[in-house]
């Protein structure tokens, strides 16, 4: 998880700071900005500040939209058109922890814009890439339940079985954003987990 809960469990926050803390042999308490987080039981690339102006300008860059996101899902086989966009509105259940996706605009609920394409067959499932328009609570693993065809391994939008280490198969496989100080526009890229379906998912 990237900041703590009532889990206990330690966050990835804490342990950048103490890495921080080490590198660069800093006296007292590390600043350290969380710009976005992702879900605990999904990977790929997460950003932070060192820096409050820092963090400023990049929550600015989300903010308008000046941000670039890719994820990666790996999702049950049979989706068609291999190319699409995604419209719903979606409403949080906040007790449940969980977004429930309606066609058509309902009490509370907020609009959420997706679009995937298909990037590969396996044999028992689908890659796909997906870019958002909006960013909204759980939005892609809501939207891909309603239309049928929830996450690998995500048992609360209703995958079929979970993954051993408790993971799902949803990625943030790049962020594209301008640098806070030098301006310059960068890209970065995570691996996803060296698990099978992945492997597969990356081999020609």
């Amino acid at each position: 998880m990237v900041q703590g809960d009532r889990t206990g469990d330690q966050p990835l926050v804490d342990k950048v700071k103490a890495y921080i803390k080490k590198k660069y042999n800093k006296p007292g308490a590390v600043f350290l900005g969380v710009i976005h987080r992702l879900d605990r039981p999904t990977s790929g690339v997460v950003l932070f500040a060192r820096t409050s102006k820092a963090l400023t300008r990049m929550n600015q860059q989300f903010k308008e939209r000046m941000t670039h996101k890719t994820y990666w899902a790996i999702v049950y086989p049979g989706m068609n058109p291999p190319t699409a966009s995604l419209t719903h509105w979606l409403k949080r259940n906040t007790k449940m922890n969980k977004s429930f996706a309606h066609d058509s605009e309902v009490n509370d609920s907020k609009k959420a814009v997706l679009h995937y394409k298909k990037l590969k067959d396996l044999d028992r499932y689908t890659v796909l890439e997906i870019t958002l328009e909006t960013g909204r609570h759980h939005q892609i693993r809501s939207q891909l339940t309603h239309i049928g065809f929830p996450i690998k391994g995500d048992l609360k939008y209703g995958a079929k079985r979970s993954n051993p280490d408790g993971s799902i198969d949803l990625h943030a496989r790049s962020l594209t954003i301008d640098h806070p100080t030098t301006k310059e526009r960068i890209n970065i890229v995570a691996p996803p987990p060296a698990r099978p379906q992945w492997n597969f998912a990356l081999s020609d």
